[in-house]
């Protein structure tokens, strides 16, 4: 199993939206997670600044991890490619409905969900909760 390192990540990241901007041959990973720097504008200083690869962001200070959140998105976006866990590409799908086809926002609605579940599992000492973490999904969708 692949288990990068926090600066592997965050390089991966970085070179991805590089070689993008550059017009660089990207693979395919690489490609996908250049679109998704490029779905946040809000983070492309960041992701420009090599500085960033050291940076420390904490939630107790306000500050998201646009690593963290990358990295989670392109998580989503395997899970959805081979619906695993079972049910969460049509829990998505319940949320692109709602989103009135907005994808990006449903996205966010099943990112949420991960980082719950991410977090409780966390905070139990416990593995994932792989079906909380698909109904998670489907509340939202049903708000």
């Amino acid at each position: 199993m692949f288990n990068p390192s926090r600066d592997q990540v965050r390089q991966f990241f970085i070179e991805s939206w590089r070689k993008h901007r550059a017009k660089e041959t990207l693979s395919q990973m690489e490609d996908i997670a250049a679109e998704l720097v490029f779905q946040h504008p809000e983070y492309h200083a960041l992701i420009e600044n090599l500085d960033s690869v050291d940076k420390d962001f904490r939630p107790e200070d306000g500050q998201v991890n646009p690593f963290l959140h990358l990295s989670l998105h392109l998580a989503i976006h395997e899970q959805l490619s081979i619906d695993q866990p079972p049910g969460i590409r049509g829990a998505y799908d319940a949320c692109l409905r709602r989103h009135r086809d907005d994808r990006h926002a449903a996205l966010h609605e099943v990112l949420e969900a991960l980082g719950e579940t991410l977090f409780e599992a966390q905070r139990s000492g416990k593995p994932l909760d792989a079906m909380a973490y698909v109904e998670n999904v489907k509340r939202r969708a049903g708000k």
